[in-house]
């Protein structure tokens, strides 16, 4: 069994053996291609998350009403993304060969790989919802095809085409966005056809990889990450996303990118904390 946590995100302080669902913390950054940080964002979000209720207005739910244990952050390798991405994907196929929700906090979005390797092997049929504000879609980022530009086309070897739906996205170089006209579903700018998509996925009864790049968010909503670009959601534009996603058959997901000392005011982790938030209850709800 995983031991407890020093210190859990607010409300998620059940036992690994009765938990639902399971957060864990990857705090890696080495491919981070602009701006570092975001190895510090899983702790300053469990930290930071006790300013915040347990209870959410927007669902009527409460964290108190949850099973979720939170497992605190892994020790992983800096000098070596396969080696982070490896303990990643074995504590995710851990959470999940023991029926558990795993949740994971990043970290730079490449760690979503480690986690998505560990569900699409229980899932072969998996199928990725992915908001960014990048298509991540680069093979390689100067020479490196393990980087956190790449990840989305690391799960594209793995799942192949059209099983990657892709919101908000409104960066990338000339050849990605190609790529994902062959390639994968990409709704850039926003949530447009999002509804759409989730109804067709919970009609074809399909497992979702849910992954949020908070850099989906506007910069001046959210400017502590580490490659921001202006033209994103609104915060409330997010939740509205993440409770329609969440209806779907969401196996697994993670929340990603927040650099929290590049937001000296705060405003960028309180954010990340209400996501994480609404998305737990979110999740909930569906179970």
């Amino acid at each position: 069994m995983l031991g407890p946590n020093i210190e859990n995100f607010i409300g998620c302080d059940s036992t690994y053996e009765d938990a639902q669902i399971v957060l864990y913390g990857a705090p890696f950054d080495s491919t981070t291609s602009f701006r570092p940080g975001a190895r510090f964002g899983p702790s300053a979000m469990r930290h930071e998350s006790f300013g915040l209720e347990t209870y959410s207005p927007y669902q009527d739910k409460d964290l108190t009403d949850c099973r979720i244990f939170d497992s605190g952050d892994m020790e992983l390798c800096f000098g070596s993304a396969e080696a982070a991405l490896s303990d990643i994907e074995a504590r995710a196929e851990r959470i999940c060969s023991d029926g558990k929700f795993p949740l994971l906090l990043g970290g730079e979005h490449l760690v979503t790989l480690g986690a998505v390797r560990a569900v699409w092997k229980k899932y072969p049929d998996l199928q990725i919802i992915h908001f960014d504000a990048h298509a991540d879609l680069r093979d390689d980022y100067l020479g490196a095809g393990l980087s956190h530009a790449c990840v989305l086309r690391r799960c594209h070897d793995l799942l192949g085409d059209g099983r990657i739906h892709q919101f908000c996205i409104r960066s990338g170089d000339r050849e990605e966005f190609c790529f994902a006209k062959e390639h994968t579903h990409m709704h850039p700018f926003g949530f447009e056809g999002l509804r759409e998509t989730v109804a067709a996925l919970r009609e074809q009864k399909v497992p979702v990889y849910f992954t949020i790049d908070l850099d989906c968010l506007d910069p001046s909503v959210f400017p502590g990450t580490g490659t921001s670009e202006a033209g994103g959601v609104s915060f409330l534009e997010l939740l509205d996303a993440i409770r329609t996603v969440c209806t779907a058959d969401v196996v697994a997901a993670d929340v990603n990118e927040l650099a929290p000392m590049l937001d000296a005011s705060g405003v960028s982790t309180a954010t990340a904390c209400k996501v994480l938030r609404e998305l737990l209850l979110a999740l909930h709800i569906k179970k």
